[in-house]
């Protein structure tokens, strides 16, 4: 599932990436070509059908961005039920107690 997303939101990118080259900033692009009629058989203009086609792919993205984020696989984790809760409660490792006295020095109650 998780890489069916990430290759869905590649294909995503490379469309989102044609359909905003092919469109001109002054509203020419593939739509000049149509500049004469504003209406055929029905048919809008092709302008307002690429903003609309890059609108509805930039949403898309964004929902895919999501649904990865949310089917991303826990790496190294081998048992489903361990959270960070199993983290927080693990008990601290015991270390060994501090000698009494210290080697080398030597101790008041030893001097004579």
């Amino acid at each position: 599932m998780y890489f069916a997303l990430v290759i869905l939101a590649i294909v995503v990118c490379v469309l989102l990436a044609l359909i905003i080259l092919i469109q001109n900033p002054k509203g020419g692009g593939l739509s000049s070509g149509f500049s004469g009629s504003n209406n055929i058989m029905g048919v809008q203009r092709t302008g307002d059908f690429l903003e609309k086609g890059t609108w509805a792919l930039a949403v898309t993205l964004m929902v895919v961005a999501l649904l990865i984020n949310v089917a991303i696989p826990k790496g190294g984790d081998t048992n489903p039920n361990s959270g960070i809760q199993d983290q927080i409660n693990k008990p601290a490792p015991v270390s060994a107690p501090a000698p009494a006295t210290l080697p080398g020095l030597q101790n008041d109650s030893t001097k004579k």
